[in-house]
């Protein structure tokens, strides 16, 4: 595997890549460009200068996260192949220098949601925190003002004020779609798509659902492994993959990630791997724990063995972790300070050389 770390950005990220360069066996960054419109082509010379930025503190670049999908694509709407072409043209520019893999959602709407960005914890530490009952309670242009509030240094992805502005409408648009609707649409897209990513040598890997259960009306499609599957299935290239979130699918207690991990992962679909771990607190609810097994509920030597078992070769990064050590509002954005993940990147990679050590050994 190769371990990997969230970064936004410069202007949009408070962790430097000279700190992120720092953390023990760290190969690269996964970045995005995110001043850019869902739905426009990326420019080329910002592309170039963000590959010279992180080229320049000796990481890699491999992976982008995300290139969104515009919801004209996800419904099925006339402009949609302006939109997949501006898709395309994207692509083409980022494999010009050398992104192997792309990741991306189909989520409708709204990207994420929880119910606490900043959630305390006993030991001092804060996280971010859904409770069911608190976002069925809320309307979204009252979630979005809590986020605001919240986090005021920088804007939430996917709940941006601008965006806000028009939520109303386009939850309406999805008022009366049917799941097959949608999953034609996604089959659209990827039979645009997945051509040029063979070309190009690009994996597409699909993000989950996050949360794995509807809110605002939305329909949730990509929570399971009977809906990886399907999705897998609607275009059987091996470049349309996922990206295999233990947080997102394991928000699900009946999910059985090391089982998904095995199945997707031998069939080399698996491109690249969000590793957290979370903690419920009842059926529903949960909040993001240390990465390290006895903090939550998700079994990380398992689903890490799992990956080791496949011979993983992709890419994994840390995922959200925990606020410690005085990293506040001001300091990082909410899950992605520096101190937390880096402690999860160690622990995997712990994980992954403790099991290579056995295996050699036996």
């Amino acid at each position: 595997m190769k371990m990997t770390f969230r970064w936004f950005g410069t202007n949009q990220d408070p962790i430097s890549l000279e700190y992120i360069r720092q953390i023990p066996g760290m190969t690269g960054v996964v970045t995005s460009l995110l001043t850019y419109p869902v739905g426009e082509a990326w420019p080329m010379d910002q592309i170039q200068a963000m590959k010279d930025e992180i080229s320049a503190h000796n990481l890699e670049v491999e992976v982008i996260e995300s290139v969104n999908i515009h919801e004209d694509i996800k419904l099925g709407a006339p402009s949609r192949d302006e939109k997949i072409e501006n898709y395309i043209t994207t692509m083409e520019r980022l494999a010009k220098i050398g992104i192997k893999c792309i990741c991306y959602n189909m989520m409708p709407v709204l990207d994420w949601a929880r119910s606490h960005l900043y959630y305390n914890l006993p030991d001092g530490s804060n996280t971010m925190r859904y409770e069911a009952d608190f976002i069925n309670s809320v309307s979204v242009e009252e979630l979005a003002a809590r986020y605001a509030k919240e986090a005021d240094t920088y804007e939430m992805p996917g709940w941006e004020p601008e965006r806000m502005k028009t939520i109303r409408q386009t939850l309406e648009k999805y008022k009366d779609m049917k799941e097959d609707t949608f999953y034609a649409n996604m089959k659209y897209f990827l039979d645009a798509i997945i051509p040029h990513a063979e070309k190009l040598d690009i994996k597409m890997a699909v993000h989950p659902d996050d949360p794995p259960q509807p809110i605002f009306g939305l329909p949730k499609l990509i929570i399971s492994r009977d809906n990886i599957r399907r999705y897998l299935d609607i275009n059987p290239s091996p470049n349309n993959g996922i990206t295999l979130c233990t947080g997102s699918l394991g928000a699900r207690k009946e999910s059985d990630i090391p089982s998904m991990i095995r199945e997707f992962g031998k069939e080399g679909r698996i491109h690249f791997a969000h590793v957290r771990n979370l903690r419920f607190e009842n059926e529903t609810d949960f909040y993001e724990s240390a990465h390290f097994t006895p903090y939550g509920s998700l079994d990380m030597y398992a689903i890490m063995k799992a990956f080791h078992d496949i011979n993983f070769k992709g890419w994994v990064r840390p995922d959200h972790g925990r606020m410690i050590w005085d990293e506040t509002i001001k300091k990082g954005r909410p899950g992605y300070g520096l101190y937390d993940r880096a402690l999860g990147a160690t622990y995997l990679q712990g994980l992954w050389e403790a099991m290579t050590r056995v295996k050699q050994e036996s």
